[in-house]
């Protein structure tokens, strides 16, 4: 196991209205927070990026470039209102970005660099104990590697 704090991290759940949700979030201080089933069970993650692809038009995320494309903030809020009452479910990520409570530097590393996350839930039986976020992460391995040079 590693030497790394886990930060505790409040849930949300995976029928709540984004609204709710992104309230929680914001008031966590944390880019993401773990979503969970009716039970407890994670079910996902839903942050910063999530919030944001649910306010635009699915076509920006496959757009590799956007300057091009006119528009305001007002107007992007003002034609995706309506997603402050659906479901956090309808926009969480679903990749499975967690690692049991037992887990490893190498296993954190493979998830943060692979999914490009930045927030790994830490799970014992499926359901999320906290998290570290990757800055924590990037933060230990750099003063460790500082130590060692």
């Amino acid at each position: 196991m590693t030497e790394m704090p886990i930060e505790d991290a409040p849930s949300l759940r995976a029928d709540e209205p984004v609204v709710d949700g992104l309230r929680t979030l914001l008031a966590s201080g944390l880019p993401a927070l773990p979503v969970v089933s009716a039970e407890g069970v994670l079910l996902g993650l839903f942050g910063e990026r999530e919030f944001m692809a649910a306010l635009f038009p699915g076509y920006v995320g496959e757009l590799h470039y956007a300057g091009f494309v006119s528009g305001r903030l007002d107007e992007a809020l003002e034609k995706r209102a309506a997603c402050a009452q659906e479901p956090i479910s309808r926009h969480m990520n679903t990749d499975d970005v967690s690692v049991d409570e037992e887990f490893s530097d190498v296993a954190l590393a493979e998830t943060f660099i692979h999914h490009r996350v930045l927030v790994v839930p830490i799970v014992r039986a499926g359901r999320p104990r906290g998290v570290v976020t990757r800055s924590a992460f990037f933060r230990h391995l750099a003063e460790r590697f500082l130590e060692r040079t």
